[in-house]
């Protein structure tokens, strides 16, 4: 099972097996990781699933669709290079280590 590493606003780092065909999001969520609220469920309409992928990382996924990156936009925290919604991030092997950083709010 893939681990993926939820990073809080502190430092404090979390590894989680997370099943493959799973999201991100749903990896927090199931796992009561702070800092993801995931108010539209996984639907893509809310961005309170916004996370930064780690530097080491972000070139493991594919580019964010058109309707996450439009979403990017109004999110909390401020957009940076590896903002990506969480809801959007499915878990595969190929992502077995990927690290995300949490931001300090998400509404």
């Amino acid at each position: 099972m893939p681990k993926i590493t939820y990073v809080a606003v502190d430092g404090t780092a979390r590894t989680i097996d997370v099943a493959s065909g799973t999201s991100v999001m749903r990896g927090a969520v199931f796992n009561d990781v702070d800092g993801i609220v995931a108010q539209c469920a996984g639907n893509a309409q809310c961005a309170t699933c916004h996370v930064y992928v780690d530097d080491t990382t972000v070139d493991r996924l594919e580019p964010a669709r058109p309707d996450e990156d439009d979403l990017l936009d109004f999110t909390a925290c401020p957009r940076r290079p590896g903002s990506r919604l969480s809801c959007r991030l499915t878990v595969t092997e190929a992502l077995d280590g990927l690290i995300v950083h949490l931001p300090e709010r998400q509404k």
